[in-house]
């Protein structure tokens, strides 16, 4: 559903109405704004044009609306979430409401959520019946869901019928829209429910409340056309739309005139950058070129498709500078079979020449994965295939996750015909494989001296700081408060499995604001 259907729709439900309980007509106060998401609309990639919007501001008649109010935003799930929340903050604070730590003093709360996994939606689905007193000892309290479960049709049903106290839904697409929902939530005595089918548009000049200054993620597309049968984010995302070129460069200076230190390009399957473009050829390859030309020490981007991994980023990323050389790679699969079920669209043997090319024009590159165990008909060799393609590339970490349907995906409607006992231990396997390769990674670092881009004190021992690596190691270190923010040279005196302890022994570059 677009804009002017979602108007038209309100006029509908308007003129419906059948309040006659007072001369004066409230019914537009109190109309239900439900548009559900549609999964099969989803599957269309609907044809629709895309919209390119850089004017966005709050409308003049919701200034102050949060005037004396508080917000709270609880985030689930991946950077791009995280993102959308930075996002979201800065629309309430342009409203004029001020952030809160706690629920107890919120007078808006929202769930920015996740739906990769049953797990993040069981999570959320607890929250909101926690949250269930507390909306019953303060009616006049706002409860929100938003983010990618609000974009699954069984999700919003659910909610519809067994939380009814919820006061409104809000889709990815819908982010923009929040001060007019907000209003409608206020006004209205039922649940706004606001998800738009349609693709989503590109909004610029969207405010934003950032975490720290430190580090920042840069959002360079949305959306996925990959369709692996697993994967729910096509459907809650979108169809891939790239950001302007001049945007992202624009606002990646803002950032480094401002100090930032690193940033992270942002995007569901970011290196397929500008493929949507037809005016111009310019994809991830040609935006880094320009972007390593920026005084910012530091950029990253996440996550990569194998697909789209092309020969001109790979020249480019071997530049170095201040391109990083930790590349996330997900794999998912050692199994060219597998991969086939899974809709990948590469096979084993593609996979791997990709890392030959990769490790050839970038030598001491750190390369990461994802991998999913016990998809539908994986076979015992199947999963002997993934242990040994991990042995092979030598990855330095992984993210390791047994398969669960989700519904929506072509996967759900296959057999889950591998038995969780078989699942859990084949996980444990990788998991045995993927420790054992990144303590072999991390013993390389002994006695070394190495670059850590200090963000703080350690989370366990506030007398410790703790920071990144170039290839993304985290490093606990001694040293002064003052190197907080800063780029440090710290010698490793001990390697561990997943981090690094050091002492620092040099400063390298100072936070400045330009």
């Amino acid at each position: 559903m677009n804009e002017q259907q979602r108007i038209e729709n309100q006029q509908v439900n308007a003129a419906n109405s059948s309040d006659k309980k007072s001369a004066k007509d409230y019914s537009k106060y109190f109309e239900r704004v439900i548009t559900a998401p549609s999964l099969k609309d989803a599957k269309k990639r609907g044809k629709e044009e895309v919209n390119y919007q850089n004017d966005f501001k709050i409308p003049e008649e919701f200034q102050g609306m949060g005037n004396g109010r508080k917000f709270y935003i609880r985030t689930y799930g991946c950077q791009m979430n995280e993102h959308d929340t930075e996002v979201m903050a800065g629309i309430f604070m342009a409203l004029g409401y001020e952030p809160t730590e706690t629920v107890e003093d919120a007078n808006v709360i929202l769930l920015n959520t996740c739906a990769i996994r049953e797990n993040a939606e069981n999570k959320v689905f607890g929250e909101i019946g926690h949250l269930k007193s507390l909306k019953m000892e303060k009616p006049d309290l706002l409860l929100g869901v938003c983010g990618c479960m609000s974009q699954e049709e069984s999700v919003v049903n659910k909610i519809l019928r067994t939380y009814q106290y919820v006061d409104m839904i809000f889709g990815t697409h819908n982010i923009h829209r929040l001060p007019n929902i907000l209003h409608e939530a206020y006004l209205s005595k039922e649940m706004v429910v606001e998800v738009w089918s349609k693709e989503g548009d590109v909004i610029e000049n969207l405010p934003k409340v950032r975490r720290g200054n430190i580090k920042a993620w840069v959002n360079i597309m949305y959306g996925c056309d990959k369709f692996c049968t697993y994967c729910i984010v096509p459907f809650t995302r979108g169809k891939e739309r790239s950001r302007r070129p001049e945007e992202i460069i624009q606002e990646v200076r803002q950032l480094a005139a401002h100090g930032y230190q690193e940033i992270t390009l942002l995007g569901q399957n970011v290196n397929a950058y500008g493929k949507d473009f037809t005016d111009i050829q310019y994809g991830l390859g040609d935006l880094m070129d320009e972007l390593r030309k920026i005084d910012i020490p530091r950029i990253r981007f996440t996550t990569s498709h194998p697909r789209d991994f092309d020969d001109h980023l790979i020249e480019v990323l071997a530049k170095g500078g201040n391109l990083m050389n930790h590349i996330h790679l997900p794999v998912q699969s050692g199994s060219t079979d597998v991969l086939k079920i899974m809709a990948r669209k590469y096979s084993r043997e593609q996979y791997l020449e990709l890392v030959r090319k990769i490790k050839a024009a970038i030598p001491d590159v750190a390369l990461t994965t994802d991998i999913i165990v016990g998809y539908p008909n994986e076979t015992e060799e199947q999963f002997e295939e993934t242990l040994s393609l991990y042995r092979e590339v030598g990855y330095e970490s992984a993210y390791t996750f047994i398969y669960s349907p989700r519904e929506g995906t072509p996967a759900a409607q296959m057999k889950d015909n591998v038995p969780m006992e078989v699942k859990k231990e084949r996980l444990q396997r990788l998991n045995n494989l993927v420790n054992e390769l990144s303590a072999e990674a991390m013993k390389k670092y002994q006695g070394q001296v190495v670059e850590v881009l200090v963000e703080g004190e350690s989370k366990n021992n506030p007398d410790v700081l703790a920071g990144y690596t170039s290839k993304n190691k985290l490093v606990n270190f001694t040293g002064p408060k003052t190197a907080i923010g800063k780029i440090v040279k710290v010698k490793i005196t001990e390697a561990k499995t997943w981090s690094l302890n050091g002492e620092m022994v040099e400063e390298l570059k100072p936070l400045e604001v330009k």
